[in-house]
């Protein structure tokens, strides 16, 4: 085993996360009258979503009833003190996201030099990144700086946050891995493409900046299959699969049609009870406007009598040893929904709660932080034994999250792998009528 790999339990990576804000925060200023540094305050966030407290307010009860909790807290994430969500959401006000950003980077960077990404590659060279964006705030009234802005018809006004988020997926893994996001701003725009396509803008411009060697295909839905797009993937020296939608690409879609058998290829494959059918074309023009070339594959997928269709561009040659991965790839668009937002939406880590808002910051940095949970989580998922045997033993997470946070108010935990390793074997019963009696 790589030796890397001994610094991913997660007392490991909670500390690397510490290093990393503590190295982002420079020249921090206490506010006069608090004993309570910033870095606490962070910390006791990122705390709050990794046992994925369902409120701050919750947070803040188990913390006022004291017991392990405290200590706990000292233990697991080395907070000289615990904030009041008073205190954390005006501190947190004042902290930009970018200061999260850093924890994504170094993390990832584990992972490579772990050789964890070896299993994630993707036509034997590529990394598959799937991009999407995703809301996780909305008020008609509760609104900050940053809000983007909807103005309705009859005069109302709806507030809301939006994100880009990326991850790096593959078809044959479980787990995905999240980059850090990019904040949707209010000048991005109010209709969809133009908010996503500015955010991916800075998004793909620091992503190159951070990993400015890595090989990767960009996959995305079909917003993302235009000129400007391509043509920005193609400046930052990366591939894509990107969805097509025949309604917005009828000149392609002409092309694509009428080619005979010398332009274009087509095959058949059975995979057990479903039956594949492939057609692609190299070289076709995107669309009448510009000059840029694509190459389409078209897959038809039948079960029993239902048919279903997918349609990609790409940058990459196809051919037919390859076809059936590079749709794989282009499928593993979804992951980004499914693995990433739905679980945070669904699995206990309470996406769309407004742990607060604030007037500057609050709400991005909160999210961001969340992700950042999300990122450890899943990192563990693949490599923690003691987290794998914590998990088979309650067999749903959000079980294991409610076991976690009870412990955490009873019991002093030195560890995360006490922690999980008590619950993958937990102690003989103790007979409480007996202890009863002896008082």
């Amino acid at each position: 085993m790589n030796q890397t790999r001994n610094h991913f339990s997660q007392d490991e990576l909670v500390a690397k996360v510490r290093t990393c804000l503590s190295t982002s925060l420079i020249r921090e200023q206490i506010p006069a009258g608090t004993q309570i540094s910033t870095l606490d305050c962070l910390m006791s966030a990122f705390g709050m979503f990794t046992f994925k407290f369902p409120s701050m307010l919750q947070f803040e009860e188990t913390y006022k009833q004291d017991g392990a909790f405290t200590q706990n807290m000292h233990n697991l994430f080395k907070c000289s003190a615990v904030p009041y969500d008073t205190t954390m959401r005006e501190r947190l006000d004042a902290v930009p996201s970018e200061v999260v950003r850093k924890c994504f980077t170094s993390i990832f960077a584990l992972l490579q030099r772990g050789h964890l990404l070896d299993n994630f590659r993707f036509l034997e060279k590529y990394h598959l990144i799937s991009i999407d964006g995703t809301g996780y705030f909305s008020s008609s009234s509760i609104h900050c700086e940053q809000c983007c802005v909807k103005e309705h018809k009859n005069g109302s006004k709806t507030y809301y946050h939006q994100m880009l988020s990326a991850a790096l997926v593959h078809p044959d893994q479980k787990v995905v891995y999240p980059f850090a996001p990019e904040p949707i701003l209010k000048q991005d725009g109010v209709e969809k493409n133009d908010c996503e396509r500015n955010a991916a803008k800075r998004w793909l411009a620091d992503f190159r900046r951070e990993h400015p060697h890595l090989p990767v295909v960009i996959i995305a839905d079909g917003l993302s299959s235009n000129n400007p797009f391509i043509k920005l993937l193609q400046e930052y020296n990366m591939h894509y699969i990107l969805v097509c939608q025949e309604k917005d690409h009828k000149y392609l879609l002409d092309w694509f049609n009428v080619a005979d058998e010398h332009d274009s290829t087509s095959f058949e494959i059975n995979y057990g009870k479903v039956h594949g059918k492939y057609k692609y074309m190299l070289d076709v023009p995107l669309n009448e406007s510009c000059k840029t070339k694509v190459n389409v594959l078209r897959y038809e997928e039948t079960l029993g009598e239902k048919t279903t269709k997918w349609m990609w561009v790409t940058d990459l040659e196809i051919t037919k040893n390859n076809a059936h991965e590079i749709m794989e790839g282009g499928r593993s668009r979804w992951k980004i929904e499914n693995e990433t937002f739905n679980t945070l939406k669904n699995q206990g880590y309470n996406f769309e709660h407004n742990f607060g808002h604030g007037y500057k910051h609050l709400s991005t940095t909160l999210a961001h932080l969340m992700l950042l949970a999300f990122f450890v989580d899943q990192v563990l998922l693949s490599v923690s034994k003691s987290l794998q045997s914590a998990l088979n033993k309650v067999k749903r997470k959000k079980y294991l999250w409610e076991i976690m946070r009870a412990m955490l108010m009873f019991f002093i935990c030195p560890s995360f792998e006490t922690l999980y390793n008590t619950i993958a074997h937990p102690p003989n019963i103790m007979n409480l009528s007996n202890l009863a009696q002896a008082h």
